[in-house]
């Protein structure tokens, strides 16, 4: 199943991304799956199952902690002052790497379509938790590590987000 190139495994079980090259992890990531668990419905808030691919790559150059608003940075950068003025806003931060579903009637097409669900892979404020699921179903992780992704995926990497591996 796996393709010769690398790919990614979400694992919401364990709040864990896995880079993969054919069977085998190159690296591990903690991740925040949503607070609502799995589901493929517009409007759940919950993060999509199944086979997916990397859309579109939005944030090349832009600085760590720079904030995205509908896919285009804000031209701000998260500062403690910022956080503290809106503390209940769902930041998305330093990257975005936007799923499309591949399989119709599970993640592709009507309401339970991933790309029109806006589910990102994206960076969030430092002090947010990981291994836990607190997002509104996208699926966050740490700046860093989101950097790191972005360098080593591209539009086009499979995705594959499991309830349990």
């Amino acid at each position: 199943m796996p393709p010769a190139t690398e790919w990614i495994l979400v694992d919401l079980g364990w709040q864990r991304l896995h880079l993969m090259h054919r069977s085998r992890i190159l690296d591990t990531f903690p991740i925040s799956s949503s607070a609502r668990g799995a589901g493929e419905r517009l409007g759940s808030e919950q993060t999509p199952r199944g086979r997916h691919r990397i859309r579109l790559a939005i944030g090349a150059g832009c600085p760590t902690n720079t904030v995205f608003v509908g896919r285009r940075p804000t031209g701000e950068v998260l500062t403690p002052e910022l956080a503290s003025q809106y503390p209940a806003r769902d930041w998305i931060l330093t990257r975005i790497l936007w799923l499309t579903g591949l399989e119709p009637g599970i993640n592709r097409g009507g309401t339970l379509d991933t790309l029109r669900r806006y589910i990102y892979l994206h960076g969030c404020p430092d002090a947010e938790p990981m291994g836990v699921p607190r997002s509104h179903g996208c699926i966050r992780m740490r700046n860093h590590d989101i950097l790191d992704l972005f360098e080593r995926v591209g539009i086009g990497t499979l995705v594959e987000i499991k309830e349990e591996i």
